[in-house]
C-alpha cells in the first residue's frame, strides 16, 4: 500500500463545497477517501458531490451551520453513522468581513470565532473519542495568512486564524498518544470565488500579489490536494501540530 493510500478512509470536509475546501476535497477522493461534504448551502453540496462522483470517489452531503454547536457535534456523528468511521476531519468552514476594530460589533466579533475558531474546537472534539476507538486519525485545520499578519480590516478574522494555529498545536500534544495527527495549512492568495473580487477588483492589488509571490502567481484551489493527501495520509504519521504554508512563498518575503 501506498504511503498516500486513502482507499477505506472517510473523510468529512467542511466548508467543502467550493474553493479550497472543495479543492482538498477532491485530492482526498483520488487518494481513493471516501468524502463527506459539510456545507450551508444545499445546492452547492449537491454540485460538489456531483464533482467528487465525476472523480469516482464516494460522496455525499450534509447541510450544516458549523456556528450552531449541537448541529457541529451531530454532524460529526452523522458521517460516521454513514460510512461506519471517521478517518479524517477538515476543519475549513470560514467567514470574513471588512471591519476596522474601532467600529466592530460584538455580533459580528463572535459571529467569525463561531464559525473560524469555536467550531474547529467542537467539531475536534466530536471526532477525538471515534478516531481514538478507530485507533488514530488526522485533523486538518485551516488557517490563513492572517493567522501571521495583521490588517487593518480583518481583526476578528486574523484573531480568529492565529487561534486556529494555537489550537492545532495544543490538540496535536493532548491527542499524540492517541494516534491522532493534528496539523495546520495556512492559505496564501488563492483564485476563489471569496477572493476574486479582490483580485478582479484592483489591478494593482493583484499585480501585487503576484510581485511579492516568489512563485509568480495566485494560488489555485487544485494547488491544496496534494498537502491534503500528505497530511491525510500514512506518510504524515510523524507530523503533528505542524503549521504549513501554501502559499507560493508570500509569507517569506516582504
Amino acid at each position: 500500500m501506498s504511503a498516500f493510500d486513502l482507499t477505506g478512509r472517510v473523510a468529512l470536509v467542511t466548508g467543502g463545497n467550493g474553493g479550497i475546501g472543495l479543492g482538498m476535497a477532491s485530492g482526498l477522493a483520488k487518494a481513493g477517501a471516501t468524502i463527506v461534504i459539510a456545507g450551508r448551502n444545499a445546492e452547492k453540496n449537491a454540485a460538489a458531490i456531483a464533482e467528487l462522483k465525476g472523480l469516482g470517489a464516494t460522496a455525499d452531503a450534509l447541510v450544516v451551520d458549523v456556528a450552531n454547536e449541537a448541529t457541529c457535534r451531530a454532524m460529526v456523528g452523522e458521517a460516521h453513522t454513514r460510512h461506519g468511521r471517521l478517518d479524517i476531519l477538515v476543519n475549513n468552514a470560514g467567514v470574513a468581513r471588512r471591519t476596522r476594530p474601532e467600529t466592530m460589533s460584538l455580533e459580528i466579533w463572535d459571529a467569525i470565532l463561531a464559525t473560524n475558531l469555536t467550531a474547529v474546537l467542537v467539531a475536534s472534539q466530536a471526532a477525538h473519542p471515534l478516531m481514538k476507538t478507530g485507533g488514530g486519525g488526522k485533523i486538518i485545520n485551516i488557517g490563513s495568512m492572517y493567522s501571521i499578519f495583521g490588517a487593518p480590516y480583518v481583526s476578528a478574522y486574523a484573531v480568529s486564524k492565529g487561534g486556529v494555529v494555537q489550537l492545532t498545536k495544543s490538540l496535536a500534544a493532548a491527542w499524540a498518544a492517541d494516534n491522532i495527527q493534528v496539523n495546520a495549512i495556512l492559505p496564501g492568495w488563492i483564485d476563489t470565488d471569496m477572493t476574486r473580487p479582490a483580485r478582479t477588483g484592483s489591478a494593482e492589488f493583484s499585480d501585487g500579489v503576484v510581485a511579492r509571490t516568489p512563485a509568480g502567481r495566485w494560488g489555485e484551489i487544485g494547488d491544496f490536494e496534494g498537502p491534503a493527501v500528505f497530511l491525510a495520509s500514512p506518510a504524515s504519521d510523524f507530523v503533528t501540530g505542524a503549521v504549513l504554508a501554501v502559499d507560493g512563498g508570500y509569507s517569506i518575503t516582504g
